[in-house]
């Protein structure tokens, strides 16, 4: 059985791809084959090393894959109209992700800002990626959400839209995962990770440190699980 989760974020510069190395360092760590796949990267030319080639740096896995590729800083609709590049549709991403992820038992698939956010040319979100997944993925496959947060004030109101969202859609959140715990965190912070878990009804799974993704490889590799210590 393979588990396709899609991480997605509250907003952009939330921290989806060091929470989703983390991720997948944990599940690593637990014995399991994991792939991440990036299905759209925006803002980098060709050469400049991307969100997949961070997650490959910090784990050190080699199951690391990234679809498309954009150079203009926005979202991935807008990268390819202003370029004048056709985008794939959402199914084809989905398919492509089935294909390169093979027979691993975890599949991490990064977004591009939140959940509203349009992945290809008909308006498809990253929530439709999520159900193409199960169109396409094998029938003893799962696929679920794992929502990255901020910790600081104004976080409640986006976590619960982007949650309702989500369930709107009719996928499974599978949790919280806060992208930047700061060293002192104030009373916004501390009030927040209480309230988060009971103004959603999701746990907060795991919480990253600020910075961890500047800590050296081995070491981001070794906290995961601490990191993650709820995510099973």
């Amino acid at each position: 059985m393979t588990r396709y989760t899609l991480v997605t974020g509250t907003d952009t510069a939330v921290g989806k791809t060091v929470a989703t190395a983390a991720v997948a360092a944990h599940l690593a760590g637990r014995g399991l084959h994991v792939a991440v796949v990036k299905p759209i990267q925006t803002g980098l030319a060709a050469d400049e090393p991307g969100d997949a080639d961070e997650v490959r740096r910090l784990t050190g896995l080699s199951d690391v894959h990234e679809l498309v590729r954009l150079p203009e800083p926005l979202a991935p609709e807008s990268a390819a109209l202003l370029s004048g590049q056709a985008l794939p549709t959402v199914d084809t991403l989905a398919r492509r992700t089935v294909e390169v992820a093979g027979s691993s038992e975890a599949v991490l698939v990064e977004g591009a800002g939140g959940v509203a956010v349009r992945l290809d040319g008909d308006g498809r979100t990253l929530l439709d990626l999520a159900r193409a997944l199960e169109w396409h993925a094998s029938s003893d496959s799962t696929v679920d959400v794992l929502l990255v947060v901020g910790a600081t004030l104004g976080t409640l109101n986006h976590t619960a839209l982007s949650v309702d969202a989500i369930r709107r859609a009719g996928l499974d959140v599978r949790g919280l995962v806060v992208g930047s715990w700061p060293d002192e965190p104030g009373l916004a912070e501390r009030t927040n990770a209480l309230d988060l878990p009971r103004t959603t009804g999701v746990p907060v799974l795991a919480t990253l440190p600020a910075g961890a993704a500047a800590l050296a490889p081995a070491t981001f590799t070794r906290s995961a699980a601490g990191w993650c210590t709820d995510l099973v």
